[in-house]
């Protein structure tokens, strides 16, 4: 029977982290270490400049009070699983998706990163959609997923990014390799004032948007398939050692 490591960056109340506890826990032991918070935006964060404090929810469900979700990898690793490798780190289910450049953001992403640094074969999951997202249905694909990566295997060095769209399952029509993409929106910061007239700011986004390229991850969830780009620890650019080789 597998074992499962879960966690997300929506925080421990999510609808996506307890639907997709639920669908996993019908193939093995499922350990959820979640934050307290939601976190999006937060990347690959660690906590190494305060403590931390544990809370369990339920059995075998804990949240981390001010925890990333790097810190509840380790924690549900080193802490609640005392060491033992678990058969699949899954992070999300994401409320929203994580495309192209956003990956580098992305909490979720993280989650499943920290887990392959660890040596643990890793997925991260999320929803493409506008509407309100049916995490039953998401979740029963991510168990799919699940089952082909206990079954195959990833390579060393790799971990998953995978973008379900938020469809019935019949209406999904595939699933596909892709690459990342490109975004085609841009940050802007809004100045705002607090009641005593002072002055705050916010980071916000335009209208969000990526290139529609064959190919890539956004291309795959816009025509209604399931998303699967696999992702490197090893951020070396190899492509530019040449260029760079004649002025260093």
């Amino acid at each position: 029977m597998p074992t499962f490591l879960l966690t997300n960056d929506d925080g421990y109340f999510s609808e996506g982290i307890r639907a997709l506890r639920e669908e996993l826990k019908s193939l093995g032991r499922v350990v959820a270490v979640a934050p307290d918070r939601n976190l999006s935006g937060v990347g690959h964060a660690l906590t190494f400049s305060q403590p931390l404090r544990v809370r369990r929810v339920e059995e075998d469900f804990w949240t981390v009070i001010g925890g990333t979700p790097a810190d509840c990898v380790h924690l549900g690793y080193y802490l609640f699983l005392d060491g033992k490798k678990p058969d699949l780190l899954c992070s999300g289910i994401n409320e929203g998706p994580n495309l192209g450049e956003d990956i580098t953001y992305s909490g979720t992403v993280s989650g499943a990163m920290e887990g392959r640094i660890l040596g643990i074969p890793s997925v991260a999951f999320s929803a493409f959609g506008r509407d309100e997202v049916d995490f039953r249905e998401t979740a029963k694909v991510a168990k799919e997923i699940a089952l082909k990566v206990l079954e195959g295997g990833i390579p060393e060095d790799t971990y998953l990014n995978v973008n379900i769209p938020n469809l019935p399952r019949e209406e999904i029509r595939g699933f596909l390799l892709t690459r990342q993409g490109r975004r085609a929106y841009k940050e802007k910061v809004l100045k705002l004032l607090d009641p005593s007239g002072r002055p705050l700011y916010w980071i916000t986004a335009e209208e969000f948007g990526w290139h529609l390229e064959e190919g890539t991850d956004y291309w795959a969830v816009y025509h209604g398939f399931v998303s699967i780009t696999p992702l490197q620890l090893d951020l070396t650019n190899y492509k530019a050692f040449e260029k760079l080789r004649t002025k260093f």
